[in-house]
């Protein structure tokens, strides 16, 4: 180990492998779950299709992403490759503008993925609210989700604080206790013929649906939400720098995610909507999984439910927590946030990015509605995706990147394919998901998205203004050095 690593530096340790990243990224698989009630309010049943197009979207998209994890190893997935791949070697100026793109495209990645600390905490402490009642008598649902958020992002910075490994194996753990469950959940009613395939096909699509411009930018919209949830997967690939061997491990990781999400996306929406109708969904919004556990197994199975939801809430949350920092750590060690911001421990953790995103998240617990984080979120994500495949683009066409060793590679012609994804997600995404969150939940969520997306310029300035400040010394510090050295090689006259 390094001195520098010793005393904390700014690198990530190359620790794992496929199957731990894989295990890491299983929180995605449970993203559906606020959103299992809102997909059908638009599209009924339909909504079954939604999550299967928006799964075989992320595979055309992470098809992309694949290739430039293993091209660049040392970049951390969608934030490290926008970064790179737009930054200028020789740039003229004061400040490097081709930086400001990729940085943006990170800002956005970590805004997709930051939220999601807040969104489940939130559902944690409503859960324990109606669960315990004697704990609805003592706290309110907000100081539930405070005291949940706190005690679950204080367990993850200390489990995670020895490395990736080991949040590796609290994936493992939460993975056995949610994802099992939930294949059980959602196999069982196909299983016992709690299943009526009438409620799928006789509400495939609403009776008021038609194609005119109100309807394209609602679907729009719902793709947005949708694949803020079933192309996530994508965060296999942020953990490039810490995998043992990135050529085979990412595009292994990735893609074994992808298949899990397509089967989980396709059947938990199809059993909800099988045994409780479109209706029945519609009725309970927040977690129509909870009547689908009572009809299949009773009382016992409702219970049973809850507590598996907590503990997929908590895996989920870690994947968002790793994520996010890693994308914090990429900006910061690109020059595109504070130097700070880039820190890591002796064991190769961002711990500096994870207290600073936990404390985020606690003030967005004060919002209390799911919902809305999720609309302003969406915005982010739309966003990261549009560039970072504009991006590949770019570096499957520059000739700066002509010759990189690429040890997986997309299909021949996949730039158009990477192009036209990219303009699906910015413009068409971000204008549906904006129109549809102006309809549902008002301006408020795209304020906060605008927002917060604005706040990157005077961040990214800021950190320009240090970078060349550092430079500088370095240069002053060089010149001292050299200086010192030519005095030394001088004969005293004396």
């Amino acid at each position: 180990m390094s001195e520098n690593r010793l005393d904390g530096g700014d690198d990530l340790e190359r620790s794992i492998d496929w199957k731990q990243g894989l295990a890491i990224a299983l929180g995605v698989p449970l993203l559906i779950l606020p959103s299992l009630g809102y997909l059908p309010m638009y599209l009924s049943a339909a909504a079954i299709l939604i999550w299967g197009l928006s799964v075989v979207q992320g595979f055309f998209q992470n098809a992309a992403y694949a290739e430039m994890a293993t091209t660049f190893p040392k970049a951390s997935g969608l934030p490290g490759f926008a970064q790179h791949i737009f930054r200028t070697e020789n740039y003229k100026g004061k400040y490097d503008k081709s930086k400001l793109i990729g940085g943006f495209s990170a800002w956005s990645y970590w805004f997709a993925w930051t939220p999601v600390l807040a969104i489940f905490s939130i559902l944690v402490g409503g859960y324990l609210h109606g669960l315990f009642p004697v704990l609805g008598e003592t706290f309110t649902e907000y100081q539930l989700s405070l005291i949940s958020g706190v005690v679950i992002f204080g367990g993850l910075f200390v489990v995670n604080w020895f490395g990736l490994k080991d949040g590796a194996k609290l994936g493992y753990i939460l993975a056995a206790f949610s994802l099992i469950p939930l294949v059980v959940l959602t196999v069982a009613p196909f299983a016992t013929g709690h299943v009526e395939m009438t409620n799928i096909t006789g509400s495939w699509i609403p009776a008021d649906w038609s194609w005119d411009m109100h309807h394209i930018l609602i679907l729009l919209g719902i793709f947005a939400i949708a694949q803020w949830s079933a192309c996530a997967w994508e965060t296999a690939a942020i953990y490039g720098p810490e995998y043992k061997n990135p050529p085979k491990d990412v595009s292994k990781a990735l893609f074994a995610c992808g298949i899990i999400c397509f089967f989980s996306f396709v059947l938990v929406q199809a059993a909800v909507i099988g045994v409780l109708g479109v209706d029945g969904v519609l009725d309970e919004p927040v977690s129509p999984l909870i009547p689908v556990a009572q009809a299949v197994f009773g009382q016992a199975g409702s219970m049973i439910t809850i507590i598996m939801l907590i503990a997929a809430m908590i895996l989920i949350i870690q994947t968002a927590y790793l994520g996010s920092s890693r994308a914090m750590h990429s900006m910061a060690t690109e020059g595109n946030l504070p130097r700070a911001l880039g820190r890591t421990n002796r064991h190769g953790t961002p711990a500096v990015a994870m207290l600073v995103i936990g404390a985020f998240n606690l003030v967005l617990i004060s919002m209390g509605n799911p919902a809305a984080i999720v609309a302003a979120s969406a915005i982010g994500y739309t966003c990261a995706n549009g560039i970072s495949l504009f991006a590949y683009v770019r570096a499957r066409k520059h000739p700066a990147f002509a010759g990189l060793a690429r040890p997986f590679k997309a299909p021949k012609g996949w730039k158009h394919v990477a192009m036209l994804f990219g303009l699906f997600n910015l413009p068409l995404c971000l204008i549906g998901v904006v129109y549809l969150n102006s309809l549902e939940i008002g301006w408020t969520p795209t304020w906060v998205g605008f927002i917060v997306l604005a706040l990157y310029i005077p961040i990214w300035f800021y950190s320009q203004h240090e970078s060349r400040r550092s430079n500088q010394k370095a240069a002053t510090d060089r010149s001292s050095d050299h200086d010192a050295a030519d005095r030394e090689r001088v004969p005293d006259p004396m």
